[in-house]
């Protein structure tokens, strides 16, 4: 994790936030935490987690962004979840499933911290009211951050008005129909399926097909396939809860991605206008799909 930090301030509580990555923040659930208790926040944490629920949802978001998860660790924990014995900390759920998405800091801005979507979760659990105030003043700092991009921003969105025609049959020639073989294959992470579901590939062979190209295959992908991947992405997870054969995902994610691609292209108005949406309303208003 790196060095960069920033700092929510929500109902008088400062939440600590690291940036991993260009892209990923790990929000500290010790801050959110202490809106309920001052003196134990670790407590809360615990108490969170020992939660047969709350392990349901954490395995199912490694499932879905970690490739080196423990499986036997996870079924072993969901196995004694719900006993009166069974306590559950944030280093013994590290220790045991290998886990990515909650970590554990040393030092003086130390103590638990968990992916933003794991962070949302567990503020909910705090208090539903306090979560939502949490992600308005999250939305707020991700929108400063960026301010500077916003000029580029807007001149990006009069070239895509211009080259729109050019732009849509591109995107036509890239809905993908897998092949038996391709949906057959065993995936290393649950966003390589998504990738090849929508894209055709996966993130390592796009990457050696365009080793000149500035940042990853998601990062160069059109709006109408980021919208559709969106969408992706919580019907996979679904799947992952429901224990549908893996086979079976890539073939209805597959199924999905082609279905909503040919609605969008065919819904030029409402992709006109979430291209003029700012940058402030695009996360204060997630595409969605009719």
């Amino acid at each position: 994790m790196t060095n960069h930090r920033d700092t929510i301030h929500t109902y008088g509580i400062s939440v600590s936030v690291f940036q991993k990555d260009a892209q990923t923040d790990y929000i500290s659930l010790t801050d959110i935490a202490k809106y309920k208790n001052q003196t134990a926040p670790n407590e809360l944490i615990r108490n969170w987690m020992r939660s047969k629920n709350t392990i349901e949802y954490l395995g199912t978001w490694e499932e879905l962004h970690n490739s080196h998860l423990n499986t036997k660790g996870l079924t072993d924990l969901l196995t004694e979840a719900g006993s009166n014995a069974f306590i559950l900390s944030p280093t013994k759920w590290i220790k045991e499933t290998n886990a990515i998405g909650i970590l554990s800091r040393p030092g003086r801005y130390g103590g638990t911290y968990a992916h933003s979507d794991i962070a949302f979760d567990f503020a909910s659990w705090i208090s539903p009211q306090f979560r939502l105030y949490l992600i308005k003043d999250y939305q707020q700092l991700k929108q400063n951050s960026h301010s500077h991009l916003n000029t580029e921003w807007n001149l990006n969105r009069q070239l895509a008005k211009v080259n729109y025609r050019i732009h849509t049959d591109a995107v036509k020639d890239s809905i993908v129909v897998l092949s038996s073989q391709q949906t057959q294959y065993k995936y290393a992470t649950e966003a390589d399926r998504l990738n090849m579901a929508i894209f055709g590939e996966t993130a390592k062979q796009w990457k050696n097909e365009n080793p000149n190209a500035t940042g990853n295959i998601r990062d160069n992908a059109s709006l109408e396939q980021l919208t559709v991947l969106t969408n992706l992405e919580s019907f996979n997870a679904e799947l992952l809860i429901a224990k549908v054969p893996a086979e079976e995902r890539t073939k209805r994610l597959n199924k999905m991605a082609i279905r909503q691609l040919q609605t969008l292209l065919t819904n030029t108005d409402s992709m006109d206008k979430l291209r003029n949406l700012s940058p402030a309303e695009t996360s204060k208003n997630p595409p969605k799909l009719n």
